[in-house]
């Protein structure tokens, strides 16, 4: 009997490119006889710890040259790199056969500062995906993977009828304002939990004393990225900025409505799902992406995503809770 293929797919950061691995794992387990391992940061073990098709997690240490060394005793097989960089570049040391992303970067490029779109709205998953094409691997298109863990709950009636809403983002400038926010929380009678990181927290009170009632409940900072997935589980519906949880909730197909302003859907990053419930509300500043990664705005400081109408917001919300 043969050896099962022993596979090391490569993605050190963060939630949302993470997540978004989850269809290779998925369809390289189900479509070879092999073992898959994987190597990020420790940070991220929770988005991984509980996968059913990985056989096991590495992490990266101070150094990727010692990271290495301890990998080349496993003897991979092949080397799957969805991250493309330079610290990943040191994994050719681990044998020939690597695999390689492409970011289409000169294409990025071209479109935020050209406006000429070579991407084709080609999705970052889809990207992923081929760069297991040579084993052939086919994308099952059953959308992304998160596994909650058995033991996960939080101290929240998720029973009831309730919207979790994802306040935060990488960068100021792809985050709705708080004013925005609290606008649309003052017209509703359920409740909603806000969901972000200890950075959030601040703004997450201030939303709540900008509300007239008491739907508004802070959970940012409080909860581990397990418990915000099981919030997001349960909830009737996921309002988010372009953040990881926008994809956790992809992941646990549920409807979404997430705000775009220097970021846009069309440049790869939009909520993957395999079923056509998710609603993308995007500013009309800016007809393409103002920086590669949303750090920067060409119209505002704090970013175009602020200038969506919070009555858009709203009206866009009451079709789906009438």
């Amino acid at each position: 009997m043969s050896k099962p293929l022993k596979i090391l797919i490569v993605r050190f950061s963060s939630i949302g490119d993470i997540i978004l691995t989850s269809p290779v794992i998925r369809n390289l387990k189900n479509q070879l006889d092999c073992e898959i391992h994987f190597l990020t940061k420790y940070k991220y073990h929770e988005l991984l710890q509980n996968n059913p098709y990985l056989d096991n997690i590495f992490y990266l240490q101070k150094s990727i040259l010692e990271t290495i060394r301890d990998l080349k005793k496993e003897e991979f097989d092949y080397v799957i790199d969805l991250h493309n960089n330079l610290r990943s570049f040191f994994l050719f040391f681990l044998g020939p056969n690597i695999k390689k992303y492409n970011k289409s970067n000169f294409k990025k490029y071209l479109y935020i500062n050209f406006g000429i779109n070579l991407l084709k709205n080609e999705h970052v998953v889809d990207r992923y995906m081929n760069s297991v094409v040579s084993l052939g691997i086919e994308n099952d298109h059953k959308g992304l993977d998160y596994f909650i863990g058995a033991n996960t709950s939080v101290n929240f009636d998720t029973k009831q009828k309730y919207l979790a809403w994802s306040i935060g983002g990488s960068h100021i400038q792809k985050q709705l304002s708080v004013i925005q926010i609290s606008k649309v929380c003052s017209q509703l009678k359920l409740p909603i939990i806000l969901l972000g990181g200890e950075q959030e927290k601040e703004n997450g009170e201030e939303i709540k004393k900008l509300v007239c009632n008491d739907s508004v409940i802070n959970l940012c900072g409080q909860l581990t990225i397990d418990e915000s997935a099981y919030i997001i589980h349960d909830s009737f519906l996921l309002l988010t900025n372009d953040t990881g949880l926008m994809h956790i909730g992809a992941a646990l197909k549920k409807t979404i409505i997430s705000f775009w302003g220097c970021t846009k859907p069309d440049l790869g990053f939009s909520p993957y799902l395999s079923n056509d419930n998710s609603l993308q509300i995007i500013s009309d500043r800016s007809q393409r992406q103002c920086s590669k990664h949303g750090n920067s705005c060409k119209f505002s400081d704090d970013g175009c995503v602020k200038l969506i109408d919070s009555d858009e917001i709203y009206q866009t919300l009451r079709k789906y809770l009438d």
